[in-house]
């Protein structure tokens, strides 16, 4: 069948303002949109620029905004969306666009590496590994399906509004270390997490949680973040 896809374009180099391009293509319904626009690429038009490495929702390189929704362009299938077979492709929202659908992503990974994602412990190493217990790790198994594609902050009206703002992928990630048992920096890591621009940012509305193509409960993730705040007052108290 015939697919219409209306595409952002912007190239800053050449291009003063964004605008859109109209492109037709064949396609199954089960055909991936990244699908759709390789075609586009690679039969009509090679110089449409757009990010994406693995095509099977591991890497998360190709969210993008369709028909004004964030969603990975390799799990959405055309049989998706209920729109007559009409799609808008746009970029990520909040972020930079460096080309077409191309953000900046650096920001985001800046944030993300602020957070410490690794492991921090003061006790000595162990001979062969530090072993964690089923339970705990369940705690955050959730958590683990992260891909990093940047959809919860795009969504974020907080992170749209408060540049200073960690957003919700960071704090998810920072929340996956405050909850392993093998990590003793969780009082360094909750002082940096007790502020406006950490998890009291979070206003809980949802949004982050909505678009996660991992189905990761990030909104509760960031609340638990602030119980683990409220009692580690406590403690001092």
């Amino acid at each position: 069948m015939k697919c219409t896809f209306v595409v952002y374009r912007f190239d800053p180099a050449v291009d003063k303002k964004p605008r859109y391009q109209q492109y037709t293509v064949e396609a199954e319904p089960t055909d991936k949109i990244l699908d759709c626009l390789n075609k586009i690429r690679w039969d009509q038009d090679p110089t449409l620029s757009y990010r994406y490495s693995c095509a099977h929702g591991i890497c998360g390189s190709d969210a993008l905004l369709i028909n004004g929704r964030i969603e990975l362009a390799c799990q959405r299938l055309v049989r998706d969306f209920k729109t007559a077979n009409n799609f808008v492709i746009e970029p990520l929202p909040l972020f930079r666009v460096i080309k077409d659908l191309i953000v900046d992503m650096d920001p985001f990974f800046e944030k993300h590496r602020e957070v410490r994602p690794y492991l921090i412990s003061d006790e000595e190493p162990p001979e062969t590994e530090r072993l964690q217990d089923a339970a705990n790790q369940g705690s955050f198994e959730p958590a683990l399906r992260c891909i990093l594609c940047g959809s919860c902050t795009a969504s974020c009206p907080i992170s749209r509004t408060n540049e200073k703002y960690l957003g919700p992928a960071a704090l998810l990630r920072a929340f996956r270390y405050l909850a392993d048992s093998r990590d003793t920096a969780t009082e360094s890591r909750l002082a940096q997490l007790d502020n406006e621009d950490g998890a009291w940012g979070c206003k809980t509305m949802w949004w982050c949680t909505d678009v996660c193509p991992k189905g990761i409960p990030i909104t509760k993730s960031i609340g638990q973040i602030k119980r683990f705040i409220k009692e580690e007052e406590k403690k001092k108290h």
